[in-house]
């Protein structure tokens, strides 16, 4: 259990509500101190250095390992292979539930994509270890491996984690043929990997019959159940400690197949294993994005108005399992059409399993949908943003259900405004800047689902007037521990720094996977209900006292506030919770409390986030250059906890969709089916010298229906507008309309 400090918090912003307030983080002195101690950082008495062997094939058998050699280095403790790996209660291509997929464990010797782990090499030091694995030499009996996108397409059984592979609204045939206009477009997105600043690991150690993890984990109660299934053990035997994650964007939600050979190699040896994967190495196991080919059929009316639009998306896989970018379904939310068509296909190849990468099916389905809105709009003859304010949709287009709140036009005009939209020129190649570059302007619509998943909380109020709030949430870098702690001190009505906030272990309250943006709005929840809970019981104490000055106020009830309860009748006849507490004889009062969605609003609305993303661009004429200059986003996401940390998570989203428009792609090798950038150096991903100017605009959005709070979730959503953004400013600046991504200095010469 780690609980964070509370230094951070400036003495003026100590009383009264927190959330709202643009607190700084709490963990923030024990990052830039280096003492924040993330998995890698754990070294127990005794630890041995796993390092993995991989393959260098994409399909096939290993044939032979020169397990002698590596044996045969002094510092090589053992080698884990096929042959000697410890039997596991479930084999790892069994699933027992939506969130499990086939993993590879050593279960044989069969290469199932390039990067598979095919051996583990554990050392006493990892230069022995790393050695060791280079020793062995791997030899293969190689099978062509199959890379096409033109292989035998089907109809997966589902996209994502359990949506419709199709979804139907009128009829898209006659309404295309009705069209005065119409456009059909195909847009390719590419593999991309997940390269968070701190990659996978895991410390493992055995005391007894107890397991201990120090890992990086999204989820740790849903991993903690997938090891002790995995293992056949009981859950409360497996504790993990997670207190800091260097990034997960999805990559760190499910349990990999590494991470289980180095708890069977603790177990085999009987001491602590540590392993930790190099960066080539998250190109392999860890997940990644799917490609897509993405065709879309657009018609409008005279007037500018949809008539029709048919998303059809072609999603890669496995060969093994079964993950589908849900690339079409955000054509389900945007803009009013009588008549929507969706539809998934899937085709499999030697690669590992695509995995949920941060906006999964929003970030690569809306950089298509965004252009193919901009292409429709140039056919029209109608300003990119003019357009989209005809197709508002009012009610979510797909099912028809309203939105439990939806600020996009105030986002529009504040984004718009902000930007000077309403100067751009609408013919592409007007505009240069004062050294002669081509300036582009584009825009995009941001959108993201508003979920909530489940998750638990504990919250004790002591009495010498403090108060403890407990749940296992996760702190990837946005700030997680610090609205969670804002929350917290809310819902017990005390000043934040009286308020200690413990999270980052599997020994605490469940609160759910950090993922899909829902964790604020699940954990809050949880903290919220718990806070209640406790509150509740000590007014039940207070006013069931006849020596209380809350005796007999049940009708009319109490409010707390800054450690007191008061008489909603009379304010003036109030008590400290410390005081309650004592003449009660308690050290402590306890609540729980339980964040899920509601059922009946789930039902009845359509939860989403949305947001606007202006970009501004310049071209080199001569050397096909492309720089973003300008990014200015507007975004209505609900109650905002804490702004200053929303603000750096949509900085960071537009930012990824700059990298998406413009910079990441893994390079496939045809023959081998190897990832040939498996690199920093040459996957690009933008540094400082790629981030433009920008600036984020948060809108105010109430949505009473989304939860209690009024949580919609940020991380994720401006990568959907931002991406989409940058590609359509490309355009503007060179009337070159490139619809495969990221965007090349030879598209833009092609063109």
């Amino acid at each position: 259990m780690v609980e964070i400090p509370l230094s951070a918090t400036p003495a003026h912003l100590r009383h009264g509500s927190s959330i709202g307030q643009p607190l700084t983080r709490r963990d923030g002195w024990l990052k830039v101190t280096g003492t924040a101690r993330y998995a890698a950082d754990n070294h127990p008495d005794g630890v041995l250095h796993a390092v993995l062997a991989t393959s260098s094939i994409a399909r096939g058998r290993v044939e032979r390992l020169d397990e002698a050699a590596a044996r045969r280095h002094p510092g090589v403790v053992e080698v884990m292979t096929p042959a000697n790996r410890p039997p596991l209660a479930l084999h790892p291509d069994e699933k027992t539930g939506p969130f499990s997929f086939r993993t590879e464990a050593l279960q044989d010797n069969t290469v199932r994509y390039a990067g598979q782990p095919i051996a583990l090499v554990i050392g006493e030091t990892l230069e022995a270890a790393t050695e060791g694995a280079r020793l062995l030499a791997p030899c293969y009996a190689e099978e062509p491996a199959r890379l096409s996108m033109d292989g035998e397409h089907f109809v997966p059984d589902s996209v994502g984690v359990g949506g419709e592979a199709e979804a139907v609204k009128g009829d898209v045939e006659a309404g295309l043929n009705g069209a005065a206009r119409r456009i059909e477009a195909v847009y390719e997105t590419p593999p991309q990997f997940h390269n968070a600043m701190e990659p996978h690991a895991m410390v493992a150690r055995w005391k007894g019959e107890r397991l201990i993890l120090d890992m990086p984990t999204q989820g740790l109660a849903m991993t903690q159940g997938r090891v002790a299934e995995i293992l056949g053990i009981p859950a409360e035997q497996v504790e993990i400690r997670s207190p800091f994650l260097g990034g997960g964007f999805g990559s760190k939600a499910l349990l990999a197949g590494p991470y289980i050979l180095c708890i069977l190699a603790a177990r085999m040896l009987g001491r602590p294993v540590k392993l930790v994967s190099r960066r080539e190495q998250m190109y392999g196991p860890y997940n990644h994005r799917g490609e897509t080919r993405q065709n879309l059929r657009l018609g409008a009316d005279a007037e500018g108005t949809l008539q029709a639009l048919s998303h059809h998306s072609l999603s890669a896989t496995s060969t093994f399992d079964d993950f589908f970018e849900p690339a079409a379904n955000i054509s389900h939310t945007l803009y009013a059409t009588p008549h929507l068509l969706t539809r998934h296909r899937g085709v499999r190849r030697d690669t590992g399993t695509p995995m949920a990468m941060r906006a999964p099916g929003e970030a690569s389905g809306s950089i298509a949908l965004e252009s193919a809105i901009d292409e429709m709009a140039q056919q029209c003859g109608i300003d990119p943003l003019e357009f989209r304010l005809r197709n508002y949709a009012e009610v979510e287009p797909i099912s028809g259900k309203p939105f439990s709140s939806k600020a996009l036009r105030e986002c529009y005009e504040q984004g718009a405004q902000r930007f000077g939209w309403s100067g751009r020129p609408l013919a592409p190649r007007q505009m240069h800047d004062e050294v002669g570059l081509l300036v582009g302007w584009g825009m995009g619509t941001a959108t993201f689902p508003a979920l909530m998943f489940q998750g638990h909380a504990r919250a004790v109020l002591r009495h010498d007037g403090t108060g403890v709030v407990e749940t296992g949430a996760h702190d990837m870098g946005q700030g997680a521990w610090t609205a969670l702690a804002q929350i917290a001190a809310d819902g017990l009505a005390l000043p934040s720094d009286r308020v200690a906030f413990h999270a980052g272990t599997s020994t605490l309250p469940d609160a759910g996977i950090a993922g899909g943006s829902g964790h604020t709005a699940t954990a809050g929840m949880a903290i919220h209900e718990a806070g209640a809970d406790a509150i509740s019981k000590l007014a039940e104490l207070a006013m069931a006292d006849e020596r209380s000055p809350l005796f007999g106020a049940n009708n009319a009830g109490v409010v707390a506030r800054e450690g007191r309860l008061h008489r909603r009748d009379d304010e003036s006849r109030s008590e400290s919770y410390a005081d309650i507490l004592d003449r009660a004889g308690l050290a402590e009062i306890e609540g729980r409390g339980t964040g899920a969605p509601d059922p009946a609003t789930q039902e009845a609305y359509a939860k989403h986030a949305h947001g606007a993303v202006f970009a501004e661009v310049k071209v080199d004429p001569e050397l096909g250059q492309i720089r973003v200059s300008r990014l200015v986003g507007a975004f209505a996401a609900g109650r905002i906890i804490n702004p200053r940390m929303v603000r750096s998570q949509f900085y960071g989203g537009m930012i990824w969709g700059l990298s998406f428009a413009l910079l990441e792609k893994a390079e496939m090798d045809a023959r081998h089916g190897r990832i040939m950038n498996a690199n920093l150096g040459e996957y690009h991903v933008p540094v400082n010298a790629d981030v433009p100017e920008m600036d984020a605009i948060l809108v105010e959005e109430h949505d009473p229906h989304v939860n209690a709070l009024g949580i919609k979730g940020v991380g994720e959503m401006a990568i959907t507008g931002s991406a989409g953004a940058i590609v359509n400013a490309v355009w503007h600046a060179t009337g070159v309309r490139v619809r495969r991504f990221p965007v090349t200095l030879r598209d833009v010469f092609q063109g």
